[in-house]
């Protein structure tokens, strides 16, 4: 059952392990939504490429709290480089590839059919963002371009980010 917060597209925060210790593509399979299985239409090599963006600094050590999460319903059919900017005129901070994965990893209802978000923190130095959506039914890592709008992506982002 979806908690009230993941009906509307916030959730308080996520545990956060960083890439270090498990990659992106090896995390989405473990991903389940409805008895279904996530996954990447990336391989480890090109998710690595995807670093958190300048402005953002993640807490040292192996992992961290994002907290106050957004999964940006208010930017569906935004471009992610156009949200980017209410992202931060909110004083908000974009979640990055490794944010995403973690949150749909606690929380899989929050990717539904028809209502992803992209992950606008990384980026791998070309005009690509990472997103998360469903397809076939199952949890879904690929990319969009970061200039084009989706009528079914937002653009996530997170309050602040804590050590622990």
């Amino acid at each position: 059952m979806k908690s009230e917060e993941e009906r509307h597209g916030s959730v308080p925060y996520i545990i956060v392990i960083k890439s270090d210790w498990i990659n992106g593509e090896q995390a989405m399979q473990h991903v389940e939504r409805n008895g279904r299985l996530g996954f990447s239409v990336m391989d480890a090599e090109e998710i690595r490429s995807f670093k958190p963006i300048e402005g953002i600094e993640l807490p040292s050590g192996i992992a961290y709290l994002a907290v106050n999460i957004d999964t940006g319903r208010e930017t569906l059919n935004v471009t992610p480089n156009e949200a980017m900017k209410s992202i931060h005129a909110a004083d908000r901070s974009p979640l990055t590839l490794e944010e995403g994965i973690a949150l749909v990893t606690h929380y899989p209802d929050c990717v539904m059919k028809n209502n992803g978000f992209s992950l606008p923190g990384s980026r791998c130095g070309d005009k690509r963002v990472t997103a998360l959506w469903i397809s076939g039914g199952k949890p879904k890592l690929g990319w969009c371009w970061a200039g084009n709008p989706h009528t079914w992506l937002g653009s996530a982002s997170c309050r602040y980010r804590i050590g622990v």
